[in-house]
């Protein structure tokens, strides 16, 4: 019996060793909730991690992800391009700048091409 648990305690430190990252790479990561709640929008929106987040309750997340299974590329492509139409606006409402044109990306990334 106590052989057993010599052995069970081996394979749970090496089970937690492969599951545990050194201390050097954990990052700590907090949600913050925005500042400005919107009345028109029913989701509570978070930052996590450097990134913006939405709260959304997991029945309608599974409903959210029931309709992107189902979709088709079509309609998937139409809501990514609502989406990031959306995004841009947010953007620019925010007071940031806007994109530069294409042409001028196209030189910066291809060196002129």
């Amino acid at each position: 019996m106590a052989k057993l648990g010599r052995e069970a305690r081996r394979a749970d430190a090496c089970f937690s060793s492969r599951l545990s990252p050194p201390a050097s790479t954990l990052a700590t990561m907090s949600a913050q909730p925005d500042g400005s709640p919107d009345p028109a929008e029913p989701y509570d929106v978070i930052h996590l991690g450097g990134e913006t987040a939405v709260v959304v309750p997991v029945a309608e997340y599974r409903r959210f992800r029931a309709l992107e299974q189902q979709a088709s590329a079509e309609e998937l492509e139409r809501a990514g391009a609502a989406a990031a139409s959306e995004s841009y606006r947010e953007w620019i409402a925010a007071g940031r700048p806007p994109g530069i044109p294409h042409a001028e990306a196209r030189r910066m990334l291809l060196g002129g091409t």
